[in-house]
């Protein structure tokens, strides 16, 4: 802040200050002591104002306002460029400042702690119960809003408590998702293969790949399909359909691994216009030992999910 401007705010604040105690003091000297019957001289419909004194707490709530903003102005920063006589604010007050404060209080309080968990294997870490409430904390500040409270997902973001992986579900592949971020992309296929070719591998999928019955009246050929599948997708997806997470590419014979729908229309239209999906990277924004953390809670939640299937 120029010296100018410094100076404005500091006059103008002060000034009122010096302005507001005048005006109190000098209208309570001309107050006429105790209660009166005398009026101020106007009335609205029928009421009239008695001209007594403010009560006598009100009139030292005021003096203590005034007293109040003094102390302020003398201990923080308010003045233009006084930084306030209290320690930590050489570099002035800001939002900012204080938020600094308190992730560097907060870092020596906890950082040990992380720490000590960061130079665990994330399979051990998972077994920890005070690492996975704090796990647990961070995922729900930081990941719910797209995988939902419970971790199962919702409609374009996978389910994290089962065994359906498109990357892998491995504790050290889940930590270099969640650090590093993945860009999942489905090409579109309608202008390659034609409307007819889309039904088709829709069909191949749904009832071959998948074991499941195409809707009644459906006008699909699943052997076409075939044809179509091997020729185009299993690049991605294997000859199986069961997926290639180096590329990110789910299994085609679970359906909960479709995260944009399984049905014959869900299924059709993923093929037809293609799907883009991103899980944006943590790296910079938590830190090694806050993702190693996460990592470990989501992999205890797909370990659950796997003792409760085979039970």
């Amino acid at each position: 802040m120029t010296t100018f401007w410094s100076t404005y705010i500091s006059v103008l604040t002060i000034g009122s200050l010096i302005g507001l105690t005048w005006l109190l003091l000098s209208t309570r000297k001309g107050e006429t002591p105790g209660s009166t019957d005398q009026t101020m001289g106007h009335a609205f419909d029928g009421i009239e104002e008695y001209d007594n004194p403010l009560p006598r707490w009100w009139f030292w709530l005021f003096v203590g306002t005034l007293v109040f903003a003094v102390g302020y102005l003398v201990l923080y920063p308010g003045l233009g460029n006084w930084k306030g006589i209290l320690p930590g604010y050489e570099n002035g007050w800001t939002g900012t400042n204080e938020w600094q404060k308190e992730m560097e209080r907060a870092d020596a309080k906890y950082g040990p702690i992380f720490a000590k968990f960061a130079a665990m294997p994330v399979e051990e870490v998972a077994k920890d119960p005070q690492a996975l409430k704090m796990g647990g904390r961070l995922f729900a500040s930081n990941c719910a809003v797209c995988h939902g409270s419970d971790a199962k997902g919702s409609y374009g973001f996978p389910n994290l408590t089962d065994s359906d992986w498109r990357w892998g579900g491995e504790a050290e592949t889940i930590k270099t998702t969640i650090m590093l971020g993945r860009h999942g992309v489905m090409p579109a296929w309608s202008e390659v293969i034609g409307e007819q070719g889309v039904a088709d591998v829709a069909a191949f999928v749904l009832s071959n790949l998948d074991g499941r019955s195409l809707p009644e009246g459906t006008k699909a050929d699943a052997a076409n399909g075939e044809k179509i599948f091997a020729a185009n997708c299993v690049a991605c997806h294997g000859a199986e359909g069961k997926g290639t997470p180096a590329m990110g590419a789910p299994n085609l014979t679970h359906p909960q691994a479709f995260i944009y729908g399984s049905s014959f229309a869900q299924l059709q239209q993923t093929i037809r216009y293609g799907r883009q999906g991103q899980m944006p990277a943590q790296q910079d924004i938590q830190g090694n030992d806050k993702v190693h953390l996460l990592a470990a809670y989501v992999y205890s939640l797909s370990q659950q999910g796997d003792k409760t299937s085979a039970q």
